[in-house]
């Protein structure tokens, strides 16, 4: 998905100087940016003063909306470099169109699993016939530095593992929880789980103390480590835990985020991951000017245009506490 804000800043992020080496219980709230004609999306990630959960650098929350008789999600070709897209639903479909040749309906609970590598474009669509909700998420993964420009490539999974206890179901998206393994592709230790609790449920998730998490709130009422958590909010859980307890006061939905802190620091700017600010604009100027991130074939419209740079570059700068 893409990222549609015109007045889209330049973000450092990455860097252990910003990650909690401890337990806390940091709510996020987020901010709330169009998506086209009938879409709005809960931006959590970049937050300010959070800007990643391990390589998790991106996370968008939308739904759940009714798009009966409208066309729901519209989003036209557009770039993406340094970063994997995760698509995630609960409710709808979304048509998947990329400059690899790929085409594929993503339905919930499967996993469509985008890696840009050095440089792709794609577009994303409610089908036609679409059924009356849309409710998901995108979210981006950071490519670390020794794997950025790999050659894009698309995954899609619809059979995904899945840790099971009384009144709960945990589907691992990406990375390993608890013994499971996604079969997606990963390029630094990480998680991603979608978690389906039933009223009434108390228990608990085995974590590594080793990476840094946070869970994204889906739907229904639930409490992650005793703070309440609302649909479109994310808790930030930081290092150091070994287990996450769970409550859940009516049937809800939660997304798991973790892994390893990010050691690089990045520069993120629209719908690319860079190491610099020269990145990014040679990125603008390539989508604009040259064939460099490819032709999405099928889709009916236009590309999407890049926004205007700041005129001040941005580069990482020293970690800080």
């Amino acid at each position: 998905m893409s990222n549609l804000d015109r007045q889209a800043t330049p973000t450092v992020c990455g860097g252990r100087g910003f990650v909690a080496a401890e337990p806390v219980r940091e709510l996020l709230s987020p901010r709330h940016v169009r998506l086209g004609e009938s879409t709005e999306v809960r931006r959590l990630l970049p937050n300010l003063g959070r800007r990643m959960v391990g390589a998790w650098a991106f996370v968008d929350h939308y739904g759940p909306d009714d798009i009966a008789g409208e066309p729901g999600m519209q989003v036209p070709p557009h770039p993406h470099m340094g970063l994997q897209t995760v698509s995630w639903l609960h409710d709808g479909e979304v048509l998947h169109r990329d400059s690899t040749g790929s085409l594929q309906t993503i339905r919930p609970r499967e996993l469509g699993l985008m890696t840009s590598g050095r440089a792709i474009s794609h577009s994303e669509e409610s089908p036609k016939q679409h059924t009356r909700l849309l409710h998901g998420a995108q979210l981006w993964v950071a490519l670390p530095d020794a794997h950025r420009h790999v050659e894009p490539h698309f995954q899609h999974h619809a059979d995904l593992p899945q840790v099971t206890v009384p009144g709960l179901t945990a589907t691992v998206i990406l990375g390993e929880l608890d013994g499971a393994a996604s079969p997606g592709t990963t390029y630094t230790p990480l998680v991603g789980a979608d978690l389906a609790l039933t009223a009434g449920t108390e228990t608990s998730l085995p974590l590594d103390p080793d990476f840094e998490y946070a869970v994204l709130a889906m739907s229904g009422e639930a409490h992650v480590d005793g703070v309440p958590v609302l649909p479109g909010s994310m808790l930030y859980l930081g290092c150091g835990r070994t287990e996450l307890p769970l409550r859940a006061t009516s049937d809800a939905g939660l997304m798991l985020l973790g892994g390893e802190p990010f050691e690089e620091e990045i520069v993120m700017w629209w719908n690319f991951i860079g190491r610099s600010h020269e990145d990014v604009v040679q990125a603008r100027e390539d989508w604009m000017t040259t064939t460099r991130f490819g032709e999405v074939e099928g889709y009916d419209g236009g590309r999407l245009p890049a926004p205007e740079l700041p005129p001040v570059a941005l580069k990482p700068r020293g970690r800080v506490r």
